[in-house]
Parts: structure tokens; C-alpha cells; sequence
């Protein structure tokens, strides 16, 4: 639904900007405001999106929370909304994992899934839907020659419905679970979306596909905030995919005014990690497939780095080594300023969990989407598409490090960087969108489908301008992504001035 206005999106960016004014607004004592928060964004007798004020002020309550970072509760949980609090309130906080949460008295217990006939059917003589039953689950009503299916004997394999002329038998799966690719949602006892967490990789499909507004992940606003005030050096890292997110006037030097007026200090392109991202995974490439291993597969997409170490452990090094360009831009920014506090501002949920991953040090101190920073800006009044711009420019990064937010560009760019180096060596790439189409992928790979590919795997289909954070169309992102890639000074990845740091930075 991104790019639609609907009231979730409307209610998730009050929250977030209520968060952010509570944050700036020091003199506010924060257990106590948060308290009067619901009343503020849900005021009045009559609810405006469930016809209940309570329950309304109850599912606000909980976003509040989570987005202060703090846990969830039930219903059943008896708690003012300040419990725990000050927990929110230190100079670095990191999320309590789980990081995407299903608020159970918002979620509509909807089916898992549904065969159903509709009003559209005719009542035809042919009944093609009750041939082809192989359950015999479709009998005729006599008073009006309409179909009706026995739930108990439906299998839901979706057959009438194909052949229905007037298509008039649907197919109804749980959107929140339809979206998953990781088959992680399934039903609790009362019928509510509930997500294994064994299975969960924080991709964020189930939060942006949930029509209710009943899932959501927990944010680091208020730390951010909190962080530039105390006087840190904050920088800001951010994502080749915010092109466009913040309206079609904002341009590179208007987004980097209005974050140095927010008071970070500097803002880089994670684009320039990106560069150093695939002019790493070249060289892994190279040395390593087909004599080492018999495929390898692209890492900067953290969802589906982590979905193919659960499903595929024994390929698991297969995943690409090399450091995401997160990861590679945080480390280029502390090299030079070893004091800095590195937010990175993305369209992405699992990057929230990346950065605090123990295997391999970030240098990632906070993580914020597109949404959330959204929310600061209208909270602090930064008219982000009138302000000067700020004359610094934009960093060098390339073509192909900018076109990483688009599927297909993260292999073409190490691609390129090969074909440069070693113009007569061949790269066969395969890539997929989607975890569901991911996973396919790379079990045809495991059994030698694709032996000596490099392979890409996105889990938002469309590339990272389709993540949980983002705010606009993803065929409209991909095209304003192209276009600003396009303007680059350099093509390929290997050509910028920062690759000759990249020794220096892989520790």
C-alpha cells in the first residue's frame, strides 16, 4: 500500500511525530506525556477508525510504546503505558528482539485462508466449479441454483475459483501472511496473527500488508533525538533508495539542509558503501567461484542473507563475506571521525536487527526508516521541500553503487566491476525478488541449478525501494532511483575515490 494515503499510514505518522516532539520537547516529563498521548491522537467521545475510542486509544498506546523501543503487552497485561520507561531513555539503546510485533487486540483474526463463493454467481447450468471439485465440497443451492461450499470438506486448493466464469468464487489468504515468505504467521488460539519467531527474519512485508494496522516494529526516534542533543556528533548515513521518499521536490542538497537543520552533523550516501560493497563481492567472485564455491550469492539484503542461513545452513557460505554497504559506510565515517554516532536511515526493518548483530561490529549506533524520519521532520517544522540547499553537494559515489535500491542492481554492479578488471571472464547472474521467490532460487542452487551464478535476492519485491520504511510507489521509486543514478560522475563501482579505502575498512 505504499504511496496510498490510507489511516494507517496517517496514524503511524502521528505516532511518529508525537514521539519525535516528545523527545525535542525536554521540559515535558516523558512518563507523563506519554500517558496523554492517545487522548491527543484519538480525542473526543467517537473513535475515528474503529468506531471505539477505547480500543483505539488502547492500539495507540501500544504503538507509542514500541515506538519508544519498549516492548509490547496484552490485553491481558494490567500496566500504565509509562511502565519501564526510562528504559527508552538512555544515551544507546538497542532493540529488545522481537522486532516486528502483532498488537493482538488490533489484528482481525482474519482467516488463514478462505475459498468462498461471492454474490457474482449466476446460479449457471454448467457448474464447471462442481466437476472439477476433487473433494466434492461444492453442492447446489436448489432455491436459487447458486454454489456453496462445505468448509469442512474444502481443501482450498483454489480450482472452482479458476474455472469459475465469472469469477465468482474467491480465494482469501491472511494478507499479513500471504506477504510472508517465510510462511512465519499462523493463528493463535483466539484466531490472531501470530508470528515464530524462529522463522521470522524482520523483513516488515507482514507490517506494510496488514490492512488493519495490527502489526508494527519498534523505532529508535526518541534515542536519535536524544543522541544530537546531548551534543554527540551525529552523522547520518543514508540509503540509495530515499530518492523521491520525501516528496518530488526534495533533491540530494535540499535532504542534507534539512538534516543538518535537525543537527546532524554531516549526511554521506550509503551509496559510496555500496560501491565498496560490490567491488568486494568482485573480488570474492573471482577467487572463489566456481574453484572454492559452487555459487555465490550477493549479502547486502540482510532479510535474505539471514532467510538462506536458516533454510540453507549448509550452503550458508555461500552468502557472500562482504560487508553490506551499511556496514562499509559507517566504518568509512568513523575512520574519520572515530567519535561519531552513525544513524543510518533506510527503507528497510531488518537493517534494525543488522546493525545490532554480534558477529560482525556495524559501527551502526541507530537505525531509522524513511517513515520515522518523516515524523522528525514535520515534529521540528523542517519544510524539507522549501528550504536552501545545502551547497556541499552530493558524495561520489556511482552509478551503479546508487541503482543498488533497484532489483537486479546489486549483481549488475559487481558484474560490471568484474567485467572491467577481467573483460573476458563470463558472469552468469540470477537473481529474485521476494522472499517466497528467493527461496526457490536458492534451493534450485543448492541442487546445482546454478552453478558458477552469481545470485541476488531481495525479500520486497522491487529492491529495497520496496522496504517496510518507504512511503511511495516502488515503480515510481525504481524510476527516480534510475534517473538519479544516472547523473553519477562515475558508471561503475570501482571507479569512485573511496574503493581505495576498502582494505582498511574489511577488519
Amino acid at each position: 500500500m505504499r504511496g496510498v494515503e490510507t489511516r494507517i499510514q496517517e496514524i503511524r505518522h502521528r505516532i511518529f511525530r508525537e514521539v519525535a516532539r516528545m523527545a525535542y520537547h525536554t521540559e515535558w516529563p516523558v512518563d507523563k506525556r506519554i500517558e496523554e498521548l492517545p487522548y491527543k491522537i484519538i480525542p473526543g467521545e467517537v473513535g475515528n477508525f474503529r468506531n471505539d475510542v477505547f480500543l483505539e486509544r488502547a492500539i495507540v498506546g501500544e504503538r507509542l510504546r514500541l515506538a519508544m523501543g519498549l516492548p509490547s503487552r496484552s490485553a491481558a497485561e494490567h500496566a500504565p503505558l509509562s511502565d519501564n520507561i526510562e528504559a527508552a531513555d538512555k544515551a544507546e539503546t538497542y532493540y529488545t528482539p522481537p522486532l516486528i510485533n502483532v498488537i493482538k487486540f488490533a489484528c482481525n483474526a482474519c482467516k488463514e485462508k478462505r475459498v468462498y463463493v461471492t454474490d457474482g454467481c449466476q446460479g449457471c447450468l454448467a457448474h464447471p466449479c462442481v466437476e472439477v471439485c476433487p473433494k466434492d465440497a461444492i453442492h447446489l443451492d436448489r432455491t436459487n441454483g447458486r454454489s456453496h461450499i462445505d468448509e469442512d470438506k474444502c481443501i482450498k486448493c483454489g480450482k472452482c475459483a479458476t474455472v469459475c466464469s465469472y469469477k465468482a468464487i474467491i480465494t482469501q489468504e491472511r494478507p499479513c501472511a500471504a506477504a510472508c515468505g517465510m510462511d512465519a504467521i499462523h493463528s493463535d488460539e483466539n484466531g490472531k496473527a501470530d508470528i515464530d519467531y524462529e522463522k521470522c527474519v524482520s523483513c516488515g512485508q507482514c507490517l506494510v500488508n496488514c490492512p488493519f494496522g495490527a502489526i508494527a516494529d519498534k523505532s529508535q526516534i526518541f534515542q536519535v533525538i536524544r543522541s544530537i542533543q546531548s551534543g554527540e556528533k551525529v552523522y547520518a548515513a543514508v540509503a540509495p533508495a530515499f530518492v523521491g521518499q520525501f516528496g518530488p521536490k526534495v533533491t540530494p542538497g535540499k535532504l542534507r539542509a534539512a538534516m543538518k537543520a535537525l543537527g546532524f552533523t554531516d549526511v554521506f550516501e550509503v551509496a559510496i558503501g555500496a560501491d565498496l560493497c560490490a567491488t568486494q563481492e568482485a573480488n570474492d567472485f573471482i577467487e572463489e567461484v566456481p574453484e572454492k564455491l559452487p555459487f555465490m550469492a550477493t549479502s547486502c539484503c540482510p532479510a535474505w542473507s539471514v532467510m538462506a542461513k536458516k533454510l540453507f545452513p549448509e550452503h550458508a557460505n555461500c552468502i557472500s563475506m562482504a560487508l553490506t554497504p551499511m556496514v562499509l559506510t559507517a566504518r568509512l565515517i568513523k575512520q574519520e571521525h572515530p567519535d561519531a554516532k552513525i544513524v543510518f536511515i533506510g527503507p528497510c526493518a531488518a537493517k534494525k536487527l543488522e546493525a545490532m548483530r554480534k558477529s560482525v561490529r556495524s559501527e551502526v549506533d541507530f537505525v531509522l526508516t524513511f517513515e520515522e524520519m518523516d515524523g522528525i521532520f514535520d515534529a521540528k517544522h523542517v519544510d524539507i521541500e522549501n528550504i536552501e540547499e545545502d551547497p556541499d553537494g552530493v558524495n561520489d559515489a556511482s552509478a551503479d553503487g546508487r541503482n543498488f535500491a533497484v532489483a537486479g542492481g546489486v549483481a549488475k554492479s559487481v558484474a560490471d566491476v568484474i567485467h572491467e578488471k577481467y573483460p573476458d571472464r563470463e558472469v552468469k547472474i540470477a537473481n529474485a525478488e521476494g522472499l517466497k521467490e528467493c527461496r526457490q532460487l536458492l534451493k534450485m542452487a543448492t541442487l546445482g541449478k546454478y552453478n558458477g551464478y552469481l545470485l541476488e535476492g531481495m525479500a520486497c519485491p522491487g529492491g529495497c525501494v520496496a522496504g517496510a520504511g518507504t512511503m511511495q510507489p516502488v515503480k515510481k521509486s525504481q524510476a527516480a532511483v534510475n534517473l538519479y543514478a544516472s547523473k553519477a560522475h562515475h558508471k561503475n563501482s570501482n571507479e569512485t575515490e573511496h574503493v581505495k579505502e576498502l582494505d582498511k575498512l574489511v577488519y
